[in-house]
């Protein structure tokens, strides 16, 4: 048997671009590499802040974004993804200068859930940041108009200590705040029929949101879940 190199890095098709954050990420999170059922390849985008991405619409970071995507694919991996839902906005360019498969944001998968429910319903966003969510994130992840939209802006926990940028997070409050905020986008839209979790640190509390609104949610970590099974499809026994 003979094998063929030319990477650096093996077995981790799935590279991660990373904001620069101190906030503790715990699992669940995507930023914790035990979320994970498959090797990831991490590369944080120094500078990259969470205020300075969902609050300032990542102004002035597309070409760190671009310079690390082409060091993952350097590195070995086959395709990219970042770790922030407002980085829609960079899925065409991330796309064109990495030249492998680019999953930018969770938002993504909010077409496709529609597609997935009976007539009558269909998909609704939670995310960290409805102020700052603009039509153009939305337009660059494929997201229908009109699309429900729900915040935990109105928490008292999640969005301060994530935007934030804490050193530390009250994991019950966080997780009262995502279910809150979950139940009032369901009590404002009856046709709501699933949710699809904007914020990549939402992901831990998913379980406990579809438990309480009793409708399917979708992450990020669900959807790179679907991707990687892509770049690396499973091999049965024959």
């Amino acid at each position: 048997m003979k094998v063929t190199g030319g990477k650096a890095i093996y077995g981790a098709s799935l590279g991660i671009l990373m904001l620069e954050a101190r906030f503790p990420r715990i699992p669940g999170d995507m930023g914790h590499a035990g979320s994970w059922d498959f090797p990831v390849h991490y590369r944080i985008v120094r500078g990259a802040s969470p205020d300075r991405v969902v609050r300032k619409g990542a102004e002035g970071l597309l070409p760190d974004f671009l310079d690390a995507a082409r060091d993952l694919v350097r590195d070995g991996v086959d395709g990219i993804a970042t770790n922030c839902g407002f980085l829609s906005l960079f899925q065409s360019e991330l796309a064109a200068a990495a030249g492998v498969p680019v999953a930018a944001s969770s938002l993504m998968q909010v077409a496709m859930v529609n597609r997935l429910l009976p007539p009558g319903r269909r998909a609704g966003i939670l995310t960290i940041s409805a102020s700052t969510l603009t039509p153009a994130h939305l337009v660059a992840a494929g997201v229908p108009e009109e699309t429900p939209i729900g915040s935990t802006e109105g928490g008292r926990e999640f969005t301060r200590a994530i935007l934030g940028d804490e050193p530390e997070l009250d994991i019950d409050a966080a997780r009262a705040d995502n279910i809150e905020a979950a139940l009032a986008l369901r009590a404002t839209h009856p046709d709501l029929g699933a949710i699809v979790l904007e914020c990549t640190n939402m992901t831990p509390y998913a379980a406990d949101i579809r438990a309480a609104a009793g409708l399917p949610v979708f992450s990020m970590v669900s959807f790179l879940t679907w991707f990687q099974s892509g770049l690396a499809p499973r091999r049965y026994p024959l």
